[in-house]
């Protein structure tokens, strides 16, 4: 059901660039069936994913071979094989990780994707708005940060969202448990706060990689990116979903500035 790239290149630039933002979500999500008469959220994926390869393959071998790893993220990894890994996804080979891979290592290339991104996952020219909203408490600062995820474009949307899952899962698993048998099941150190440390400055980035003072942060800046990111990791599922009343409002004000866009989500639904 997705809308082919055809025919949006025949709409106009407007409303091209509506139909972007609007982001629709599965048709699965619209199965009546799904909600049972309880009032569901639609979420701002699009039909299509826009995540990159080396991102969810980096995700989904640690959720499977590293929940468990003490210190990921801050463990060494092997420059040498980073470095292969690396070279085989920029060729483009189909890279599958498993279990021979070193979690640490594959850790660390999803590390360095994220910070040599020519434009950050989060766009530089948002950088100075996310961080204002370190200074916010409670609900405001969670409505401003989810208009704030409306403004990305859908690629760095998707990817975000995935990564940001990802981060959670690993949280969930930073404190020892015991298992069905009572052997105990060490935890990864990973809580939220280490997490948003690691990837803050990655995700957050002022300067391009290698450019003039890129590495240099001032402390109050510093701590901004790591609460907003904690804030982030912690309300994701909230912040990427949209509420019915914001769509019937977008739907609304479409109806009447492009009727046309109207077509074409209905056509889709």
């Amino acid at each position: 059901g997705a809308m082919s790239v055809d025919s949006i290149a025949d709409l106009s630039d407007n409303t091209s660039k509506l139909l972007e933002a609007l982001q629709l979500s599965h048709p699965h999500e619209l199965d009546p069936r799904r909600s049972l008469g309880k009032k569901k959220t639609l979420s701002l994926n699009p039909i299509t994913w826009q995540v990159p390869r080396i991102v969810d393959r980096c995700c989904k071998h640690i959720e499977t071979h590293g929940l468990q790893t003490v210190g990921i993220f801050r463990v060494g990894s092997s420059k040498k094989r980073v470095q292969q890994l690396r070279e085989e996804f920029d060729q483009g080979l189909d890279v599958f990780l498993d279990e021979h891979q070193s979690v640490h290592d594959v850790a660390a290339l999803l590390k360095e994707f994220l910070r040599d991104m020519p434009d950050s996952l989060i766009p530089r020219e948002l950088y100075a708005a996310f961080l204002s909203t370190a200074s916010m408490e409670g609900p405001a600062q969670l409505t401003a940060l989810q208009l704030l995820l409306f403004l990305l474009p859908p690629c760095h949307s998707d990817t975000l969202h995935r990564l940001l899952r990802f981060l959670s899962k690993v949280a969930r698993h930073a404190e020892s448990s015991r298992g069905p048998d009572g052997q105990e099941i060490p935890g990864n150190k990973m809580t939220v706060s280490n997490l948003a440390t690691i990837f803050g400055p990655n995700i957050l980035q002022k300067e391009k990689p290698g450019e003039k003072d890129a590495g240099a942060m001032n402390f109050e800046d510093s701590a901004a990116i790591i609460l907003v990111l904690q804030r982030l990791i912690e309300h994701y599922q909230t912040l990427f979903m949209v509420s019915p009343e914001m769509q019937c409002h977008v739907l609304r004000r479409l109806f009447q500035t492009d009727p046309d866009v109207i077509d074409y989500l209905l056509r889709r639904k």
